[in-house]
């Protein structure tokens, strides 16, 4: 058993290569081996493998910028994707490949469901519904998984930035009308462990069944929310010199803050159908953050 990752060094793809390693043999690429901007470099390297199963963790994720380099955005998040499909089904392979909740506008009043119509506001979630499309249109087998508010010790992630800014700064506005559930890579990756095994290896998906689930932690919470609890805790730990507080976050509107891209206010997916499937009850980010600011904490003082 083969299995090709593709974006070993990105948040999601650092922690998908202890997850996927019980799984069989995991050949394991980056950017340098398999920039997915370059189709004959995609096709050139899934023909050498001869994998059983594709895990794409690999995305344009730059939101904003994505408004000024379409081109890019889609062929990394929309056609890509697509090629990778029509590989893994010409391998009899399953795809796996991660989505976002940006592919809705965010005017629902509730969680939003897979079943739910999409309607993505900005370059970004409008290139990652399209590479959604087009894996459903190869007809291949494959699993996609929709995600948000993704982060880890690995990578630059909201985390991290809030942390570099709680150094500097003595106050900070943070958006507090855009909701979501921040989820940690390592979650995504062990899920996306369990459901290769519950599925054992794909054999349960049939040829050009794609199967879509939701998949973030438990509790959603503002920007802001999120981003005091970010201070509170990295200020109970001696590794970190702050001299923001987190009643010094304050709380601002979206249209305070006006970016290039347009984020949805209601970002909380419906993780049901996902914990009913695969027997699953998706927890709380916050134990992740807690182990992830150890993490950087002994880095920082190096260990």
């Amino acid at each position: 058993m083969k299995i090709l990752l593709l974006g070993k060094d990105g948040q999601v793809g650092w922690q998908l290569q202890r997850s996927l390693a019980p799984h069989g043999e995991v050949v394991a690429c980056g950017r340098s081996e398999c920039d997915l901007s370059d189709a004959d470099r995609i096709r050139s390297v899934v023909r050498a493998v001869r994998p059983s199963i594709i895990v794409n963790a690999t995305a344009y994720t730059a939101v904003d910028k994505a408004e000024s380099e379409p081109e890019l955005a889609y062929r990394v998040n929309a056609e890509a994707p697509g090629l990778l499909a029509e590989e893994a089904r010409a391998l009899d392979a399953l795809l796996v490949h991660y989505s976002t909740d940006y592919v809705y506008d965010g005017g629902k009043p509730t969680p939003y469901v897979e079943t739910d119509p999409t309607g993505p506001q900005s370059v970004y979630g409008r290139s990652k519904l399209a590479g959604e499309e087009a894996i459903r249109a190869v007809g291949g087998r494959s699993l996609i998984f929709r995600t948000s508010w993704v982060f880890g010790a690995r990578g630059g992630n909201f985390v991290k930035n809030i942390l570099r800014l709680a150094r500097e700064k003595d106050s900070l506005n943070v958006v507090a009308d855009q909701v979501g559930a921040p989820t940690p890579a390592a979650l995504i990756a062990t899920v996306s462990g369990v459901g290769l095994a519950m599925l054992k290896h794909g054999r349960l998906i049939e040829p050009g069944e794609n199967r879509l689930y939701h998949l973030t932690a438990a509790r959603p919470v503002s920007w802001c929310e999120f981003a005091r609890t970010i201070v509170g805790l990295a200020g109970q730990s001696p590794g970190f010199d702050l001299r923001l507080k987190p009643e010094a976050v304050q709380a601002i509107t979206t249209h305070e803050y006006p970016t290039p891209a347009r984020r949805p206010a209601n970002s909380r997916l419906d993780c049901s159908q996902l914990e009913r499937d695969f027997g699953l009850q998706m927890p709380d980010w916050q134990p992740y953050l807690e182990r992830m600011l150890q993490l950087l904490a002994l880095k920082q003082n190096g260990y």
